[in-house]
Parts: structure tokens; C-alpha cells; sequence
């Protein structure tokens, strides 16, 4: 892995999302886009990131129900509105993209979310792809919490903040051979 000493450059996704993420529940991110993307749709800005909890969206019944419980503890546990806890740093490891139901169904074990919400990502704007992206994530060494800025607000993947944090000191929340094994799997079901 070869890292920035700092960075500036934050994906938004739901606060449940990256706790799956940061507990080695899930190596997977499906992404279409957001109403204030350009052209509303998803791009591949930046192949390492920090992980930018959002709180908005979230709901129980969009989740697998064994994973249901972890959003009401994200919520009781979520900073003020006007800030944001940035605890996560992750690296894309293998894009791809799919027009296919039946390759997102399959996917339903690798991601909390249920089956019908990740088909209902692909279908919307259904002549884009939906992009299956495998992260590996890391804990930073300490939790930042940031003021919240207007220009880190809507729906929008990509945030720059206004200040780098340091990533010395960043662990894996996977060992090599954990993360690997889950990979494989991924790319199993996807018939890679």
C-alpha cells in the first residue's frame, strides 16, 4: 500500500455503512451517484479516501435484518449535527461496474443493506452502471472530529475538507489474509 502522509479527500456514506466497513463486516460500496453529482452520476475521483459518515437516508428497513441493530447504536452513538467524526481511511482495490440484478443479488451476503435497496440503486438511471467498489479500510490512529462546512452538505459522494488529516499510523480493520479471503469471495460471486 502506498498512502499520502495526509489527505484532504472524503467519500460520504451512510454512518452504518461505515461502521459494516470499519468492523470488517462488509469490503463492499455499491455507488450510482447523488442529485448534486455532475451529471448525477458516480465517478471514480480518487482511489484512496477517508470514510465520511452521513446520518441522513438511514433506515432499518433498507438494512438485512441482523444488521438492523447497528443503526439505532451508530445513531446513539453519532456527534452533533454540526460536526463530523472522521475515524477511517480507505483504498479501492478492484472496480467494477454492472448492468446485471442478478450480480447484485448475489453480492446480498457481502452487504448489510437488503437485496431490494441495492437492486433499486442499479435500476435507478438505468442505462449507467452501478459500481461495485472493494475497499480496504483503516482506522486512523486517533478519531477527528470536524465542524461540518455548507460545502461538505447535499448529496454528493466526494467532500474535500477544508484541512488534511494525518494518516501515520493507520492499522487495517482486516489482516492481509482476512481481507484477501473476503475479496475472493466478492469477486467469486461476481464470477471474476
Amino acid at each position: 500500500m502506498q498512502t499520502a502522509v495526509a489527505s484532504n479527500v472524503a467519500l460520504k456514506e451512510w454512518a452504518v455503512t461505515v461502521q459494516a466497513l470499519a468492523q470488517g463486516k462488509q469490503i463492499v460500496l455499491l455507488r450510482k451517484g447523488g442529485i448534486r453529482e455532475e451529471n448525477r452520476e458516480f465517478r471514480v475521483e480518487h482511489q484512496q479516501f477517508l470514510l465520511y459518515p452521513t446520518y441522513e437516508h438511514q433506515r432499518a428497513d433498507l438494512l438485512q435484518p441482523p444488521y438492523r441493530p447497528d443503526l439505532e447504536a451508530v445513531l446513539q452513538a453519532a456527534p452533533p449535527a454540526d460536526h463530523v467524526r472522521l475515524e477511517y481511511w480507505a483504498e479501492i482495490t478492484d472496480i467494477y461496474e454492472t448492468f446485471d440484478a442478478a450480480a447484485v443479488e448475489a453480492l446480498a451476503p457481502h452487504y448489510i443493506w437488503t437485496p431490494n435497496y441495492a437492486e433499486e440503486r442499479l435500476r435507478w438511471r438505468p442505462k449507467k452502471p452501478l459500481y461495485v467498489l472493494l475497499v480496504r479500510v483503516y482506522r486512523l490512529p486517533a478519531a477527528q472530529t470536524l465542524p461540518v462546512l455548507p460545502s461538505y452538505g447535499g448529496c454528493k459522494s466526494w467532500v474535500e475538507l477544508e484541512r488534511p488529516l494525518m494518516l501515520e499510523g493507520l492499522a487495517p480493520v482486516l489482516d492481509d489474509a482476512a481481507y484477501d479471503a473476503r475479496r475472493a469471495a466478492v469477486r467469486a460471486a461476481l464470477g471474476r
